[in-house]
Parts: structure tokens; C-alpha cells; sequence
């Protein structure tokens, strides 16, 4: 007998859970659930979209992200698949998050992300808010001490990347990511519910920014007697 939405959803995160509970990246099950919650609550916002695969594709959208797995671009979709299969969800609905999973990522500034369908536009702009405000600042921290970066390095400018492969393979600062990245993640996002949030965040990480460079600086200093 077939499980019901709801039992998916629940193995699907005890699954989840359990795979990523002591992850140390920011890339943890805790960034998961928190994804999952939000695009559930842009969703509530958004006519239209299918529950079961914006709830699924949330859960398992970093369950083999590329970016620890060598670069492999279609170890998530792969990896979901497997999941799904085990639990004989239909194959439309696997293949409809195998999408989501594939189309998720940020590639660079120069290369477009377009969501082709509207779960895929819930689950790529819960993501997203997840890595701008307080806690996108705390996991860009978190990446960068992870992969061993330096903090800053004013000699090393960012880099608007025009080409995925370029972005993969970079390892600036952590600084630089937000210049790369993160500053731009507002002005991508879907849905006009992701977009009232981002305001707010948004503004958190620019004054984040702009106080790390006084104190880097060390403008904020008071002048030598």
C-alpha cells in the first residue's frame, strides 16, 4: 500500500535528519528544516503549488550537494531519486524534484538560475533566504572556516563568476562571497513573500558588512594620541 503524503514527508525528514544532524558547514539539518518551514509558509502564499514536491524537494534539496561531492552536479538529483524510489513515490514526482534539485543552485553572477516550475521557485527562494540576514552571515562564516578560507583579503578582489565552473572552483576570501553572491540574492528571488522578508535581511547583512570593514579598518578606532 502506496504511504500517504504525510508519512513521505515524515520519513523524508527523519531521513534527512539523521544524515545531517552534526553536519558543521551551516549546511546542516537544522538550515534543512529551516528551508523546508519557509518554503512551506511561502507556499501558504502561493496558489498553485503541489505540497508533496515542494515539501520533498525542500528536504532533500542539499541531500548530495556538488559542493561536497567533488563538483558532482547530479549527485543530489541521484541521491534523491534513490530515496524516493525506496519509498515508491511516483515516478512524475521523483523526476519533478530530480528538476528542482538540478535548477536549485547559485552558479555565479553571470549565470541565470531560472526555476522551471512553481515549487521549484518556493524551494530556491526558501533557500536563498536562508543564506542572507543573521543566520546567512553565520553560515557564510561557518563554509569559510569549513573549507579553511581567510576571513579578508583586500588584495584579492571578488569575482563576478560568468560561468558555473568558475564559481565551483573559486576560493576567495569570505568576505568576497558576499559581494559574489550573497548581496544579490534579494533581487533574484520569486515570490513577492520571500521578497518582504529579504527587505529586512538584507539590510541586517549590509550593516554587518559595513561595520566588519570599520573594525577591519580600524576607522572606528579613536585617533592615536
Amino acid at each position: 500500500m502506496p504511504l500517504s503524503s504525510a508519512d513521505l514527508i515524515t520519513r523524508t525528514a527523519d531521513f534527512v535528519r539523521e544524515k545531517f544532524l552534526h553536519e558543521g558547514s551551516g549546511h546542516d539539518w537544522e538550515h534543512i528544516r529551516r528551508v523546508w518551514q519557509t518554503a512551506r509558509a511561502l507556499a501558504a502564499e502561493t496558489p498553485g503549488a503541489e505540497p508533496l514536491v515542494t515539501e520533498l524537494a525542500a528536504l532533500l534539496h542539499d541531500v548530495a550537494d556538488w559542493k561536497f561531492h567533488g563538483g558532482d552536479e547530479e549527485a543530489g538529483p541521484q541521491a534523491a531519486r534513490a530515496w524516493l524510489l525506496s519509498l515508491d513515490v511516483a515516478e512524475p514526482v521523483i523526476g519533478h524534484i530530480e528538476t528542482i534539485i538540478r535548477e536549485i543552485s547559485f552558479k555565479g553572477l553571470g549565470v541565470p538560475t531560472p526555476m522551471s516550475t512553481p515549487e521549484g521557485e518556493l524551494v530556491q527562494d526558501a533557500d536563498r533566504l536562508d543564506a542572507i540576514g543573521a543566520i546567512g552571515v553565520a553560515r557564510a562564516f561557518a563554509y569559510g572556516g569549513h573549507k579553511g578560507r581567510p576571513l579578508h583579503d583586500p588584495s584579492v578582489p571578488p569575482v563576478a563568476h560568468s560561468s558555473f565552473e568558475s564559481y565551483k572552483t573559486n576560493a576567495g576570501p569570505i568576505i568576497n562571497h558576499f559581494y559574489e553572491k550573497l548581496l544579490y540574492l534579494r533581487e533574484r528571488l520569486h515570490t513577492p513573500a520571500a521578497r518582504r522578508v529579504a527587505g529586512q535581511r538584507q539590510a541586517f547583512m549590509e550593516s554587518f558588512l559595513a561595520q566588519f570593514l570599520r573594525e577591519w579598518e580600524g576607522s572606528d578606532l579613536p585617533p592615536a594620541v
